[in-house]
Parts: C-alpha cells; sequence; structure tokens
C-alpha cells in the first residue's frame, strides 16, 4: 500500500468514524434529554449499580477476539467461524451464571429488585456474544461507513423504544429493555452489511493461537471496565441509588464525548498502524498526524464541555439534575486527555504487545482503587479529582512506552499537542470568567460555545494550523 493510498484510506476512515460517532452521540444526546427529564436519579442508580457486571460479562464473551482478528495478517473464513462459536459458548455459560447469582447482587446492595432487573439486562451481553465475528470483520477491513449506517439504526430504534416505555412508567425496566434493542438491531445489521455467514463446520484451532493474544486483551479490558464503573459499585454501596444516579448522569455526559473522539481514532488507529508496523519511522509520522489530530479535537470538546455543564445540565435536563453539574466538570478535565492516552494504547496493539497494554492497565486500576479506598471518606468529589489527576498523568506512562516501540519523545509529544491543549485551557478559562456576570442561562451558554469555537478556529487559522487546513480541505473535497 503506498503512502498517499494509506493516507486517503485514513483520511476516509476519521471521516466516517468521526460521522458514526458524532451521529451516535448526537441521537444519545436527543433520546438521553427526554430520558432524564421522564426519569429520576434513583431509576438511573438501579441500572447504573448492574452495568459492571454486564460490562464485564461482555468483555469475557467477546474474549479480544475483533483485535486478535485485525492484528492477524492473514485471515480465512474459518478464524471468523471459529471466534463466532466460541463467542456464542462464552456468552452463554456466562449469562447462566450471572442469572444464578443475580440474587447475591441484589443481596450485596440491598436491593431486592435488582434480580429481575438483572436478569433482564444481563440477555444483552448474550445477544451481543452473536456479533463478535461480523464487527470483526467489518472492523479490520474498515468498513467505516458501514458501522455509521448500523450506529444510526440502531440507536434510533433503541432510543424510540426507551423514551416510548419511560413515558408509559416502565421507569429502569425501559432502560434495561432499550439496552437490549440496542444490542439485538447491532447484531442483525453487523450480518447484514459485513456479508459473513458461520458454518457448522467448528475448529477451534484459530483460537489456540490467538488465544494467547486475546487473553492478554481480556484482562486488559476487566481492569478497564473496573476503572470506568469503580464509582458505580462504590456510591451503590456507600451511598444511596440516587447519589449513583447522580454520577451515572454526568459520567454519561462525558462518556458521550471521550467515546466520540475515542471511537473516531479506534476506528483507523489499529488497523492502519498494523498495516505499517514493519516500518518503524513510517508508523511515527503517522501517529504522530494521528497525535495532533486528537488534540485537536479532544481538548477543545472536552474542556467545552466542562465549561457548559451547569447551562447544560439545567437547560436539558432540569434543575433536579444540578448535583451531577461538578461532577461532570471534573470527569471532561480528564477526559480530554483519554483519547491520547487511547491512541497510544492502540499503537502497542498494532505492535503485538498486549502484555505491555494489560501491565500498564493493571497498575493503573490497582492505583484507583487504591487511591478510591484512601479518599472516599472525603467525599464523592474528593474522589472525582483523584481518579482523574491519575488518568492525567498516567499518559506519560503511555508515552514511556511508546518512545521505546517508535521513539516518540516527550519533546515532539509536547510539541504536538501543547497549540491545541494550551490555546483550549485559555479560551475555557477567559470565558468561565468574562461570562460568569450574565443571569441568562442560555444567553450565557451560547455566548460561551460560540466564544471559545469561534476563536478557537479562527486562532488556529491565523496561525496556519496544518491540521485545521487540511481538515477544511479534505471536507470541501468530500462536498465535490
Amino acid at each position: 500500500m503506498t503512502e498517499q493510498s494509506l493516507k486517503d484510506k485514513t483520511a476516509k476512515g476519521l471521516f466516517w468514524g468521526g460521522l458514526s460517532n458524532g451521529v451516535q452521540q448526537l441521537l444519545n444526546l436527543l433520546f438521553g434529554i427526554f430520558l432524564a427529564r421522564l426519569l429520576t436519579p434513583a431509576d438511573y442508580g438501579m441500572v447504573g449499580m448492574l452495568t459492571i457486571f454486564t460490562a464485564l460479562a461482555s468483555i469475557l464473551q467477546e474474549g479480544g477476539f475483533i483485535s486478535a482478528l485485525t492484528n492477524r495478517k492473514k485471515t480465512e473464513h474459518k478464524d471468523y467461524n471459529a471466534v463466532f462459536w466460541f463467542s456464542i459458548l462464552m456468552g452463554t455459560s456466562l449469562y447462566t451464571l450471572l442469572y444464578i447469582c443475580s440474587p447475591l447482587i441484589a443481596e450485596f446492595y440491598e436491593q431486592p429488585e435488582l434480580t429481575n432487573l438483572a436478569r433482564l439486562s444481563f440477555l444483552g451481553f448474550l445477544i451481543s456474544s452473536t456479533n463478535v465475528a461480523p464487527r470483526a470483520f467489518l472492523f479490520k477491513h474498515l468498513r467505516t461507513k458501514e458501522n455509521a449506517i448500523i450506529s444510526f439504526c440502531s440507536l434510533t430504534l433503541s432510543g424510540i423504544t426507551g423514551i416510548t416505555l419511560a413515558a408509559n412508567g416502565f421507569a429502569y425496566w425501559g432502560i434495561a429493555i432499550q439496552t437490549i434493542v440496542y444490542t439485538a438491531s447491532i447484531s442483525v445489521l453487523s450480518y447484514y452489511f459485513s456479508g459473513w455467514r458461520p458454518s457448522f463446520q467448528i475448529d477451534f484451532t484459530p483460537i489456540k493461537e490467538m488465544i494467547g493474544y486475546s487473553s492478554k486483551l481480556i484482562v486488559t479490558h476487566t481492569f478497564h471496565i473496573i476503572n470506568a464503573n469503580l464509582f458505580s459499585v462504590l456510591l451503590g454501596k456507600l451511598y444511596t441509588e440516587k447519589a449513583v444516579g447522580f454520577f451515572s448522569q454526568a459520567n454519561k455526559w462525558n462518556t458521550m464525548g471521550t467515546t466520540t473522539i475515542n471511537g473516531m481514532m479506534t476506528s483507523v488507529a489499529q488497523p492502519v498502524l498494523s498495516t505499517i508496523s514493519n516500518d518503524k519511522g513510517y508508523q511515527l509520522k503517522a501517529l504522530r498526524k494521528m497525535l495532533r489530530f486528537t488534540a485537536f479535537i479532544s481538548f477543545p470538546a472536552m474542556f467545552g464541555l466542562s465549561l457548559v455543564a451547569p447551562e447544560f445540565i439545567t437547560l436539558a435536563i432540569t434543575d433536579k439534575w444540578l448535583p451531577s453539574a461538578q461532577m461532570m466538570q471534573i470527569l471532561c478535565i480528564g477526559g480530554a486527555f483519554l483519547p491520547i492516552g487511547n491512541l497510544f494504547s492502540q499503537l502497542l496493539l498494532s505492535r503485538g504487545h498486549s502484555s505491555t497494554y494489560m501491565w500498564c492497565t493493571i497498575a493503573l486500576s490497582i492505583l484507583q482503587l487504591g487511591t478510591a479506598y484512601l479518599v472516599y471518606p472525603y467525599g464523592i468529589n474528593t474522589m472525582l479529582y483523584a481518579f482523574v489527576a491519575i488518568n492525567i498523568s498516567w499518559t506519560w506512562v503511555w508515552l514511556h512506552f511508546t518512545h521505546r516501540e517508535v521513539g516518540l519523545t516527550h519533546r515532539a509529544f509536547l510539541k504536538d499537542i501543547s497549540p491545541y491543549l494550551l490555546l483550549s485551557g485559555t479560551l475555557v478559562l477567559l470565558a468561565h470568567y468574562t461570562m460568569a456576570s450574565i443571569s441568562s442561562v442560555p444567553i450565557r451558554l451560547i455566548g460561551k460555545i460560540l466564544g471559545v469555537g469561534g476563536l478557537y478556529l479562527f486562532i488556529l487559522w491565523q496561525l496556519k494550523s496544518v491540521i485545521l487546513r487540511e481538515s477544511i480541505a479534505f471536507f470541501l473535497k468530500r462536498r465535490k
């Protein structure tokens, strides 16, 4: 593959990945606003208590095989077919186990109604076990356009379902059913667009070949899930379901932002970097280009989301959710750095270093768990500040291993991200203080968005930012 061909493929992947995740989060935003107005913090808290169990089970049944198949230089039908049947087997086994353990989960949280809710919610990962192989096929072949269509259709159908059920008094049951509808839609559409079909000629030999790589990803993703859902578990046990609800709402909006950026980069990073893994110089060049683009998007988006959190919460989902605004502000600051760490981890995976990725994630999880245990008596926000500080600091750990692999230096790293970090941070601080005196919440929200967004783009244009100009040129080219 020529350098220009790879550049074009990457640009198209970023475009469709960005469009897919942008539309996905826009739909999440719209449906989330309707649901938050119809439901209570306690409703969200009930589902939030189960999130870690559902997520862990999903990681175990997926088994890291999407990444493992992507890294294989040559894949055949038998490889995908082995993953399909193995995922079904794991999904069925895990659902049976969690179905039996549901009363114990309810007892842990002292919420008897969680038993039946858990058994319903866990159906989601059982259904998702059927779509691992076709999703891996779409991912490996950079079929980002098809993924965009799948996401749009699935979110629209599940969102309408969730709102309809909430409006008819189904409360937290509606959220659980919404998730199941989303998962089922993803499965059906993934088969349709991938064109891949399983066969009954089952051979688990490819699983044995991939298990060394994928097993490390299972451990890694398990600790990722623990990190992401640590507070839901702690708050559910130490506080009330209402506290979990406020945190879940704050984390939901923060996750929307980071997921949009992560999804856009992940859709191309590992496939592209794996393609050129034999040329370190070329790989470093591609990585730095992706790093600059990530910083260009992530810092203004996440700092900006932190800036408008109080106004957004008030206008979108009413004052009953206002306690979640400060939590959202804290989380979004840390969220600005997460896509950079994610990009570095994709580089490590593209070079086959799932062990390094695993141990880094385990160490981060242990540090966060220990810190949370030490500071939880000081309140929820103190825990969040500590959590965010550790996540930001860990970016330099990822950088250390990236430097070891492809030679990215601290100086080059700072050179790539500093313009966007400093400009975004300065504009957000200026907007915070200059807009504070405006009493109208809608005007203050619009002023912050237009002021920061407009000045950010204007200053970068005046500074002749290559990333900005290339992005504009690409969109103009697509319009033609």
